[in-house]
C-alpha cells in the first residue's frame, strides 16, 4: 500500500464547527480548513485533513466555530472618537447641531488616521475583516487599513458644498480618483464613488458620478431614504422620490449600494430590484436615530440583496457586526409581524456573503469554498453565555457577541490571534482617543 506523502501547506485550522454560508445552513463538524497562498485550498474533515496535508502552521480550536469574516457594509470609521458625544437626538439636529459642528472644528488628517485607527481595532476584535468607510480624508483611511492588514471599501464622499477635504463635485472626484489610482495595485483597499446622499449633491455632480462610474466601472455608495423627511423634501424640490430620482440620472445599477432605505413603496423596491442595486440596512443605528424601519422581509422576498452596516459608532456607538445580526433579525420579525422573517442563517448570510456581492467581492470573500480568499474568524463556543449548543448558526446569531471573537485571518494572514490584533498598538490606541476626548471636552465647555 502506497503512502502519498503530504502537501505542504500554509496554515491548516481545525474546529469543532464550520459554519460555511454556502451551502446555506450547512454546519460541519469536526473539519478543517486548508490555505495556501492566502485561498482555500480545501475544507475536509479534521482526520483527512491531517492526513493529506502538512502545514506550516496549523491551529485546532476544539470549541471554536470558523465562520466567513463578516463584512461591515457601511460605516465611517474616523466618527469613533465621537462615540457617546451626541446621543438621544434626531438625525437632523444630531448632524446640524452636534456632528457637522464637531465635524468643522476637529476632522484632519491626524482625527482620521486616529479614530479609523480606534475602529479598526474594534471593527478585527468583534470579527469584521472587510469594512466600508465613507469620510473626508480616505487616503489616511486606505492607509490605515493596509497597514492593519485589514479590507476596506473605501467610497470618497462627495458634496456639493467645500469641506475640509474638497470644494465641488469636480474637486472631491478628482481626489478621490487620484487616492483610487495609489491603490491600484492594493490587494486590500478598494476605492469607489460615495456621493453622500440625493440632497446633497446635485443632478448635475450626480450625472457626472453614474457617467465617470459606468465609463470605469467602478461602485457607488451613497445614503438614500434615510428617513422620510428627505422623502418629503425630495418631492417638494424635485416633484420625484429619491430613487425615482437617481434612477433617472443613472444612478442605480448592480454596483451601487444604496444605504438605509427606509420609508419605501411597492413602487421604489421595484425601481431598485429592476436596477440591480443593493441595499444596506444599518438597523442599530436607524433605531438610535428614529429614523424609520427598512423591509427587508419584503426586499429578500424580491431577491434583492442585503448588506449589514452598523454606520458610525457615533450614531450607533458600537461597531459589533454581531450586535448588528441579531437587531435586524429581531427587528424584521418586529416590522413584518412574522417570526420567521430574516432567520438566523439569512441574517449570518446579511453579514457575509450578502456584503459581499453588494460590495462586488462575491467572487472571492463571503463565504468559505475552495478557491476563495481566506478571510476566516473563530467565535469560542465555549463561553458560559453560549452553553449548551444545539444550533450553531442560531447560536452566533442570538447569542454570540464580538468578544466570543478569538482569532481571524485576512488573506490567510493573522490579524488576529487570542484577541490580539497583530499589527495595531491597543495601549496606543486607547490613549490617542482619550487625548481626543479630552481636548474636544475643554473647548466645549
Amino acid at each position: 500500500m502506497s503512502h502519498q506523502t503530504p502537501q505542504t501547506i500554509d496554515t491548516l485550522i481545525s474546529a469543532r464547527w464550520i459554519i460555511p454560508v454556502r451551502p446555506a445552513k450547512t454546519v460541519l463538524e469536526n473539519h478543517s480548513i486548508a490555505i495556501d497562498g492566502g485561498t482555500i485550498i480545501a475544507i475536509l474533515p479534521k482526520d483527512e485533513a491531517m492526513a493529506r496535508f502538512d502545514a506550516n502552521y496549523g491551529i485546532d480550536l476544539p470549541e471554536h466555530a470558523l465562520t466567513p469574516g463578516l463584512i461591515n457594509a457601511h460605516g465611517h470609521a474616523a466618527m469613533s472618537l465621537f462615540r457617546g458625544m451626541a446621543d438621544d437626538q434626531p438625525l437632523q439636529t444630531w448632524l446640524e447641531e452636534f456632528i457637522w459642528p464637531a465635524e468643522g472644528q476637529w476632522v484632519s488628517e491626524e482625527f482620521v488616521r486616529d479614530g479609523t485607527q480606534l475602529a479598526v481595532a474594534e471593527m478585527l476584535r468583534s470579527g469584521t475583516t472587510t469594512f466600508s468607510d465613507m469620510y473626508f480624508f480616505p487616503n489616511v483611511v486606505a492607509k490605515v487599513a493596509s497597514e492593519a492588514g485589514i479590507r476596506a471599501q473605501i467610497a470618497f464622499p462627495i458634496f456639493n458644498f467645500p469641506t475640509i477635504w474638497g470644494q465641488d463635485p469636480s474637486n472631491y472626484i478628482e481626489k478621490g480618483l487620484a487616492v483610487r489610482d495609489d491603490f491600484k495595485h492594493s490587494e486590500l483597499v478598494d476605492v469607489v464613488f460615495g456621493p453622500h446622499a440625493p440632497y446633497t449633491v446635485s443632478d448635475e455632480g450626480l450625472q457626472k458620478v453614474s457617467m465617470l462610474a459606468a465609463e470605469l466601472d467602478i461602485s457607488i455608495h451613497i445614503h438614500v431614504h434615510e428617513t422620510q423627511q428627505e422623502v418629503d423634501d425630495d418631492l417638494k424640490l424635485y416633484g420625484q422620490r429619491p430613487i425615482a430620482r437617481l434612477n433617472e440620472l443613472g444612478i442605480l445599477g448592480p454596483k451601487t449600494q444604496l444605504v438605509h432605505m427606509t420609508a419605501l413603496t411597492e413602487e421604489d423596491i421595484a425601481i431598485v430590484k429592476a436596477s440591480g442595486a443593493s441595499v444596506i440596512h444599518c438597523p442599530q443605528s436607524n433605531l438610535k436615530l428614529a429614523s424609520g424601519f427598512c423591509p427587508v422581509k419584503v426586499l429578500a422576498e424580491d431577491g434583492i440583496t442585503i448588506a449589514l452596516g452598523t454606520d458610525g459608532a457615533a450614531s450607533n456607538n458600537g461597531l459589533d457586526m454581531f450586535a448588528e445580526m441579531r437587531t435586524a433579525a429581531l427587528l424584521a420579525k418586529a416590522v413584518s409581524a412574522d417570526a420567521s422573517a430574516l432567520a438566523d442563517w439569512q441574517a449570518l448570510e446579511a453579514a457575509t456573503l450578502g456584503g459581499a456581492k453588494a460590495l462586488s467581492m462575491d467572487t472571492k470573500l463571503g463565504s468559505l469554498e475552495v478557491g476563495k480568499q481566506a478571510d476566516i474568524i473563530a467565535i469560542d463556543f465555549s463561553a458560559i453565555e453560549l452553553q449548551p449548543v444545539y444550533e450553531p448558526i442560531s447560536q452566533l446569531v442570538y447569542t454570540a457577541c464580538g468578544h466570543h471573537v478569538t482569532h481571524s485571518w485576512i488573506h490567510g494572514q493573522q490579524v488576529l490571534a487570542d484577541r490580539q490584533p497583530a499589527n495595531l498598538d491597543i495601549p496606543e490606541i486607547v490613549a490617542k482617543a482619550q487625548n481626543w476626548r479630552d481636548k474636544i471636552i475643554t473647548t466645549k465647555h
